[in-house]
């Protein structure tokens, strides 16, 4: 399969509005410009819920956002704040009981990470009107290189790729529309996909078996 067009990958604004993200198609290949929040921690992501609950207070307004689930190697500068060396996509599955709760909470328009999201996510997002874009895995140069600025820092009491983080960056990217607003996933495909085999699979190796014992 050819790699596809640069005329065929869109280029798209963040925050993405709703109206991109319902234009967007499972599949689709999109590059990313303007800020993004970014965090590779379960406990910032249970400290999110407690503040859709009302425990915590939100350090930032997260309404219409793109929360995406990307680690970070970080350090603090002298003179220079807080500089991200280099940013890689974490698994989202790790964090599935609590984004329906944070989609529908914050009223996301882009999540994303690595390895989708479960049927109660992809629910939500179709409620919402919210995309999951598929990063690369191993592919923090070219993620990095996107970066142009830190915006801000939250919660600095936790190790830095579990801190809150606000980017802005220029065509980041590209990354596949992995699951769409309308309930489109490519992840939940190649599950169903795999399943339909498994009969085949299954009769196969039940025949070489057979055949191996039958020589003996």
């Amino acid at each position: 399969m050819s790699a596809p067009a640069m005329e065929d990958i869109r280029r798209l604004p963040m925050p993405l509005s709703r109206e991109d993200a319902l234009s967007l198609r499972a599949g689709d290949m999109v590059l990313l410009d303007g800020e993004l929040v970014i965090t590779a921690g379960l406990p910032t992501c249970q400290r999110l819920a407690e503040c859709v609950e009302g425990r915590r207070q939100l350090p930032r307004a997260l309404d219409g956002v793109g929360l995406f689930h990307l680690g970070s190697y970080s350090r603090e500068a002298p003179g220079e704040g807080f500089e991200v060396l280099y940013m890689n996509p974490t698994t989202s599955t790790r964090f599935n009981a609590l984004m329906p709760g944070l989609i529908r909470g914050f009223g996301l328009t882009a999540v994303g990470g690595k390895g989708g999201l479960d049927a109660a996510c992809v629910e939500a997002m179709r409620e919402v009107g919210c995309v999951y874009f598929s990063f690369v895995g191993g592919g923090a140069p070219l993620l990095s290189d996107a970066i142009r600025e830190v915006v801000s820092v939250h919660w600095n009491d936790l190790v830095s790729h579990y801190r809150l983080v606000t980017l802005r960056v220029e065509a980041l990217g590209p990354v596949t529309v992995g699951i769409d607003a309308h309930g489109n996933s490519l992840y939940g495909d190649l599950s169903q996909a795999a399943a339909d085999r498994m009969p085949a699979i299954m009769a196969e190796l039940g025949r070489a078996r057979g055949e191996a014992e039958h020589t003996r």
